[in-house]
């Protein structure tokens, strides 16, 4: 009777329709009353007639959905699961095994193609792997498939826990920063351009939900964010967001951590809005506040002399310009709009730069009080030595006749001596 059971149905081996996947679905639903071993049997069978790995895995999948529900996409199937620490008879260590014995079989059992199985089951598949504490050999393997379609991942999924009891973080950072870097030392016919900022994304929203951890080191921070290449990134607001994120969560983080901080962030790759953000952020230091400041003047400029272009001067290589295509009045409406948007884009942006240099100015101020006294004193000592020097000078050029006059009309007179008589 098992072995009628395990017999694969026809409509599994058809490649395409409605019919393959409602049989399917019947034939997991049996499937599912089996135990492991029958289970791995069944499914190198299937592999042995040829069946597509695409098809495989979600077998695997959906069996492994019925076994453990925090396999499933979702929380409806948590009373379905045959594996159930509240209602299994057996003791807590022995449903832990089960479920560790499990995960190692199922990682065996993987198709080898990339693509085979969802890489939303792979991340599922690793958070129980560390709950339990499979081998390393499964846990590196896992790790490995999960790097090969890591631009696939959601941020839900790739937020696993942390299970160690060695780290005082909320989310395994660690186990992040490790696929990411399996992922950047892929192969380029792995690794394309679009997948490579998929995972920048993926990362600055990662990091965005992990910074608010009190616990999460600085080193660890600039680790994962520093992992990946510039040109990944083609607009840095996430990281942005990720960095105040962290500064408002780190109250105590020195001023030349923040320094390190933002280092990260490339001033010319933040939008107006983000721009308009950091300039008045505090937490910021002083110079990424000028850098940010300076891009955006710079970008703002840069605009205005392209939008200055449509207008009527004459280019100086006008017999080498291709003819220009007539702007129609919408166009030309929405050019106007925009750089008067422009325009009180940069008024705000001076706005700002005069204030913070009335800032700089009050600060130089207040350090050159203590010197002020140097003012006060200075003068007046070289004034004074200026008078006796001319009136030396005088002194020198006088006559020796004036000499004998000055000196005779400053002697005093003689005391006489009263008479005795």
């Amino acid at each position: 009777m098992k072995n009628d059971k395990l017999a694969l149905p026809e409509s599994i081996t058809t490649f395409a329709g409605r019919t393959t996947q409602f049989g399917a679905d019947c034939w997991f639903d049996d499937a599912c009353i089996l135990d492991m071993d029958y289970f791995v049997k069944t499914v190198s069978g299937i592999k042995a007639k040829g069946v597509r790995p695409e098809l495989i895995g979600s077998i695997i999948a959906h069996y492994s959905s019925k076994w453990l529900p925090d396999l499933s996409g979702s929380g409806d199937e948590v009373e379905k699961g045959l594996i159930n620490l509240e209602e299994s008879p057996d003791s807590v260590t022995s449903s832990w095994m089960k479920k560790r014995f499990f995960v190692e079989t199922l990682v065996g059992i993987l198709p080898p193609e990339k693509d085979s199985v969802p890489c939303s089951f792979l991340l599922r598949l690793l958070r129980t792997a560390c709950m339990v504490g499979v081998e390393p050999t499964f846990r590196v393997e896992l790790e490995k498939r999960i790097s090969w379609q890591l631009d696939q991942a959601s941020l839900k999924d790739f937020m696993i826990l942390s299970f160690s009891h060695t780290s005082g973080t909320l989310l395994d950072v660690e186990l992040a920063l490790r696929l990411v870097k399996r992922f950047l030392n892929l192969d380029e016919t792995f690794r394309s351009g679009a997948a490579l900022m998929k995972v920048a994304k993926l990362v600055d929203s990662y990091l965005a939900e992990a910074a608010v951890d009190s616990n999460l080191a600085l080193s660890d921070f600039i680790a994962l964010a520093g992992a990946l290449p510039a040109h990944a990134r083609s607009i840095d607001d996430g990281l942005y967001r990720a960095i105040d994120t962290y500064l408002k969560a780190h109250r105590g983080v020195s001023k030349q951590e923040r320094k390190n901080l933002c280092r990260l962030i490339d001033s010319r790759k933040l939008s107006a809005e983000a721009s308009l953000h950091a300039a008045q952020n505090e937490r910021l230091p002083v110079r990424a506040v000028i850098q940010v400041l300076f891009s955006e003047q710079t970008k703002l400029n840069k605009q205005i002399d392209w939008s200055g272009s449509f207008s009527g001067t004459r280019s100086p290589n006008m017999g080498l310009d291709p003819p220009a295509r007539c702007m129609s009045k919408r166009e030309m409406n929405a050019q106007q709009l925009e750089i008067k948007k422009l325009r009180e884009d940069v008024l705000r942006l001076q706005s700002h730069c005069m204030n913070m240099q009335g800032q700089i100015e009050r600060l130089l101020e207040k350090k050159k009080g203590l010197f002020s006294w140097k003012k006060i004193v200075m003068p007046s000592f070289r004034a004074n030595k200026l008078t006796n020097v001319e009136g030396e000078g005088d002194f020198g050029r006088q006559t020796p006749v004036d000499v004998k006059t000055r000196l005779v009309k400053g002697k005093k007179p003689p005391k006489w001596r009263n008479s005795l008589s």
